[in-house]
């Protein structure tokens, strides 16, 4: 086994035809704004219970009544717990035994569907990985694999979450009887458990990260994917060992590169750089590795063109692309519209009672603005958005809905509370004729994805036809990025500045 085969073939599918392999992984950054629907539901459904019983007009009053400014609890102790006493009754009002329990419900059912889809989407990686490298259409090959392997990596994600559970357990219990030493003995004595607990935790992890690849390359079942993926390892230990240095390695210097960039406010771009490369790029390793130790490794050529000249056509393809969709969706975009319109406007009504309780202010918000920082978190955050709205929307369209529905509620609110309503309206001027339009695309593109997503079950939509829609998915995404960078260059370098001379 040549190791610089598995890393030439990962390349080569990354550049080739990258549209066939990352939507899946988009589709699994898109999964948290999928599972949000569900606690969206429930605090309507708290709104609505608290609206019925007559709580919610009590809490109201409260809120007008009370200062919301906090006393400095340092400089005076007492008028902080007078405050904090005064919020005891929003508190009874809120807190009930039907509040209570919507909120068990909701985490119980939240993290169910989590897990769920993590499993269908990442039978849907893998497979798509395996595809490609052996130059088939990815998106055909991840979209019978989500629907063939899901239940098997289930139960992997099962099976290592009881293997944790017990060698946790057996670390504590072991630490806990050696700890009965007395004096220093005892540190000593635990600290031979945790080193075993640490080695115990790190196999599994090892042997799992390999064995979903065993499941879709070997088309084997959770136990037999554990044995398959501990011969692989007994017989191919440098391949084994590369990919581990190469994934703990990346690990550790994406986790550095994203630190410093925190200290910046860049928080966003690790997410997107993680779905968009460092994901992928790791699966189609492993999972070259693995089959390359099989003899099945057929990866496409790598492509002939430079890396510039690809990133150029891909600019075009995703304009191009954006443009057709634009033109092709009238109604669908015209709907759109009026949702957000709408939802600014309920936004707006709703925090009345609540205006002279609450403030916001658009200048609080840009103290410590640097630009250059500023400008690539709000490209990053707002391309995150919309990539996850618009592939959310294949549940049926309802996650897009409901992204575009809490975020005009979300500015119909900082509208009515900002205390410079003309300072607020002259910082979004500028960028959001790009910003906006390009949000309201993405949830267009949402709704299209969930209309095809529902003619699925009844047959109406082919494999083929769903593999043309994601990717042409990705490719209108392009598109949106395209304007939500230069949004994201406009609202850093101008929209906080430009109106200071005139108002």
């Amino acid at each position: 086994m040549d190791l610089s085969d598995s890393v030439t073939a990962a390349v080569s599918v990354l550049r080739r035809r990258p549209a066939d392999l990352l939507p899946f992984y988009l589709l699994g950054a898109a999964i948290p704004a999928i599972v949000r629907v569900i606690p969206f539901l429930a605090l309507l459904v708290g709104y609505v219970h608290l609206g019925s019983t007559g709580r919610l007009a009590t809490i109201q009053d409260e809120l007008v009544a009370l200062d919301l400014e906090p006393p400095d609890p340092n400089a005076d102790p007492e008028a902080f717990d007078a405050w904090a006493a005064d919020l005891e009754p929003i508190g009874e009002q809120l807190f009930t035994p039907t509040i209570g329990a919507l909120v068990a419900v909701t985490i119980l059912v939240s993290v169910l569907v989590l897990v769920l889809l993590y499993a269908i989407v990442g039978a849907a990686q893998l497979s798509a990985c395996y595809g490609r490298l052996r130059d088939q259409r990815g998106l055909i090959a991840g979209l019978g694999g989500g629907r063939r392997y899901w239940l098997r990596f289930l139960g992997l994600y099962l099976l290592e979450l009881v293997l944790w559970i017990v060698v946790v357990g057996a670390t504590v219990l072991l630490g806990g009887v050696a700890g009965t030493a007395i004096g220093p003995a005892a540190v000593l004595a635990v600290l031979p458990a945790l080193l075993i607990g640490f080695l115990a935790i790190a196999a599994i992890r090892a042997v799992f990260a390999f064995a979903p690849v065993a499941v879709v390359v070997d088309d084997v079942g959770v136990f037999g994917s554990v044995v398959r993926t501990l011969g692989f390892i007994r017989h191919h230990p440098i391949a084994a060992g590369f990919y581990y240095a190469v994934s703990v390695g990346s690990l550790i210097a994406f986790s550095t590169v994203t630190g410093v960039l925190a200290f910046v406010d860049v928080v966003s771009l690790g997410a997107l750089v993680t779905a968009l490369l460092v994901v992928p790029f790791l699966d189609l390793l492993k999972t070259g590795l693995y089959t390359d130790g099989r003899g099945r490794l057929e990866p496409p050529t790598a492509p002939e063109r430079s890396f510039r000249s690809q990133v150029a056509d891909g600019v075009r393809t995703g304009w191009a692309e954006m443009g057709s969709f634009v033109r092709s969706t009238p109604l669908t975009h015209a709907f759109v519209i009026v949702l957000a319109v709408a939802s600014f406007w309920i936004g707006w009504e709703a925090t009345a009672p609540f205006a002279d309780a609450f403030e916001t202010s658009i200048n609080a918000r840009l103290e410590g603005h640097i630009p250059p920082a500023a400008a690539l978190e709000f490209f990053a955050n707002n391309w995150l958005v919309a990539i996850t709205t618009a592939y959310a929307g294949f549940a049926l369209a309802i996650p897009a809905l409901a992204s575009l529905v809490f975020n005009g509620v979300v500015m119909g609110v900082y509208a009515r509370t900002e205390v410079e309503p003309t300072e607020l309206a002259a910082f979004v001027a500028p960028h959001g004729v790009f910003e906006i339009p390009a949000l309201l695309i993405a949830t267009a593109l949402g709704l299209s994805l969930g209309a095809i997503a529902a003619r699925a079950p009844l047959g109406q939509t082919s494999r083929q036809e769903f593999a043309d829609a994601l990717e042409r998915a990705f490719w209108v995404l392009v598109g949106v990025g395209l304007l939500l960078a230069i949004a994201g260059i406009v609202e850093g370098f101008v929209s906080p500045y430009y109106y200071q001379f005139f108002l």
